[in-house]
This record gives C-alpha cells, sequence and structure tokens, in this order.
C-alpha cells in the first residue's frame, strides 16, 4: 500500500492534484475535497472508501514499499533508455542504469533509505538492485527498442468530461503508427493476473484510452499491458462502446466520492488485501479510529447509501 509511480509523477508535476499525491500532509496546508479522479485512486475507493480518504483527503503518511520503489526506478530506466539512439538500446546498457536511477530516486526522496536500514553490508540493496536489473532484462524479450520510437514517454494527460468530471494521470508510453493509430502502453513489474481478473487490470488502461479519446477525438487502437514480473502481454483492442461505459461508470463512482466527502461517510470494505495497509491503526477493522475529519460534512438526506459497498458501480 506504499508509494506509487503516479503519485510520484502527480508530486513531481506540481499542478492541480499534487495535494492527493504526497507521502503524508504538509504542514499548514489545509483539507481540501478532491478535485479530479485519476486511475490509482478510483481504484482506491473501488476497493475501500476509506482508504481512499485516508490517501486522498486525510493524507496519511505510508512507509516506503521496495516493490513499489524498485517498480520507480524500473520505469525510469524504461522511459530514459529512449533517449539512446536505437542502435544503443541494450539490455546491458539497460541493466547499467538501475544504479543510478536509483541514486537519482533516493536524492529526491531521502526517505527511501528506510528500506535497507541496517544493511551495513549492502546485501540486502545489492540483492534488490538485481532483481530490478532482471525486470529491465526481461523486457527486452518483450519488445524491441531498437524498433520502436514513441511519441510520448510519461504523458501528463488530463481532460474534463461534459458532466465537468476532470480525469488526468500518466501513461507510461504512447506509440503512433505512420498511418495514425495510437498504442496506449503500460509496463507492470508485478505478474500478469488470472483471465478471470483481467477486466480490472485492463480498468487502467481504459480509463486512459478514455482521457486520449476525449483529447484527441482518435479512440486508441490498442492497449497494451507488460508485466515483467511473469513475462507476459495482455492486450486488448478498445471501442467507442468501451469507452463509454468507463465513462459511466467514472461518473457513478464520482458521484460516490461525492456524497461521501459531503458526508464524511467513508466505510471501510475489508477484502484480503487489508493485511498489507498501512493504515490498520486508523481503521475501525482493526479496532483504529480514524482521524477527525477534516472537512465539513453534513448527514445525508435519508442516510445515504452504505459507501463501503461498491458493487453497483
Amino acid at each position: 500500500m506504499g508509494w506509487s509511480t503516479e503519485q510520484d509523477g502527480a508530486a513531481a508535476q506540481g499542478g492541480p492534484g499534487a495535494e492527493a499525491a504526497g507521502a503524508g500532509p504538509d504542514e499548514g496546508v489545509r483539507a481540501r475535497p478532491p478535485v479530479a479522479l485519476s486511475p490509482s485512486r478510483a481504484s482506491d475507493f473501488m476497493q475501500c472508501p476509506l482508504l481512499y480518504r485516508f490517501r486522498v483527503i486525510d493524507k496519511l503518511p505510508e512507509k516506503p514499499s521496495a516493490a513499489a520503489t524498485r517498480g520507480t526506478v524500473v520505469h525510469a530506466v524504461l522511459e530514459r533508455l529512449f533517449d539512446a539512439p536505437a542502435g544503443e538500446r541494450t539490455a546491458a546498457g539497460a541493466r547499467a542504469m538501475v544504479p543510478g536511477e536509483w541514486e537519482k530516486l533516493l536524492a529526491k526522496r531521502p526517505e527511501l533509505a528506510e528500506l535497507f536500514a541496517g544493511d551495513a553490508d549492502g546485501e540486502r540493496l545489492a540483492t534488490w538492485l538485481a532483481e530490478a536489473e532482471a525486470l529491465v532484462e526481461r523486457w527486452f524479450s518483450l519488445e524491441d527498442p531498437t524498433r520502436l520510437e514513441p511519441a510520448d514517454r510519461e504523458l501528463y494527460v488530463e481532460t474534463v468530461l461534459e458532466s465537468g468530471l476532470r480525469l488526468r494521470g500518466f501513461i507510461d508510453r504512447v506509440d503512433v503508427a505512420p498511418t495514425g493509430e495510437v498504442r496506449i502502453v503500460d509496463y507492470k513489474t508485478g505478474k500478469a493476473p488470472r483471465p478471470q481478473f483481467a477486466e480490472g487490470a485492463l480498468f487502467q488502461m481504459k480509463f486512459y484510452a478514455l482521457v486520449m479519446w476525449r483529447l484527441r477525438g482518435v479512440v486508441p487502437r490498442r492497449l497494451q499491458l507488460v508485466y515483467l514480473g511473469s513475462g507476459d502481454v495482455l492486450t486488448y483492442d478498445p471501442g467507442e462502446a468501451d469507452l463509454r461505459a468507463v465513462e459511466r461508470k467514472l461518473l457513478a463512482l464520482w458521484e460516490a466520492i461525492r456524497l461521501a466527502t459531503e458526508t464524511g461517510d467513508w466505510r471501510p470494505r475489508p477484502t484480503k488485501l487489508c493485511g498489507w495497509c498501512d493504515h490498520q491503526a486508523h481503521c475501525p477493522e482493526f479496532g483504529g479510529t480514524p482521524p477527525v475529519y477534516p472537512l465539513e460534512a453534513r448527514p445525508a438526506e435519508g442516510g445515504g447509501a452504505p459507501q463501503g459497498r461498491m458493487e453497483a458501480i
């Protein structure tokens, strides 16, 4: 439940929405209602409304995660690899970039040194870096960077739907064919989900496809998830009907978030993922008490709908 690459990018962007990106509240900064939706925050709310509140409104700190941090380093390597001429994009060269990208990230976020506290001989760090290097090398068995010239890398996208809902996020890579077809690519450092869970994995990609469609007027030809942990590539070719369905889902989701924000009714939704949550001390499911709600709240008319139940969205 630690820092994500999307959070890292949003914080660096420094624009609207950066208030929801940090690992903890800044002294003197007042809590504000959410003003936009990103794929990660949408997934947070669908997973557990209370988790969304802790991250977006309360901005509770979270411990650095070795897995998420490794993912950030790997993403940085795969982004910057394309700065080199095509013939110089080699697996050996990419592996050699890993330690340097880790040092750059550590300089930006010194608290990540906590991940290797007590590692006097550097053995754990060496193992962690080797794992990151292995993920980078595996990518070369899935795609050939010498034949790719991305149109965009780590592309920040933002659009406002007709409803007024603002959507934003960062896309790992956008490829544009000579004939104009657009492919959206996302790197995952974990393993591919089982087929029955593939739809959940594609939610983020359909979100990005919707934003790109609204921004550029073209439905992306292909969505591609590259799973470096298992060496799988998951693809999906969306249509307008798919993206309209995603838009309807996001509007319903945003309405549920709006209602929870106004009423202060953020109910936990227990799942197996709770065991990895950093906020157990504040969660009623674990005997904790949430912080005092920092926004003005009013009771919902008619009692409102339970915010912990997302089956209808």
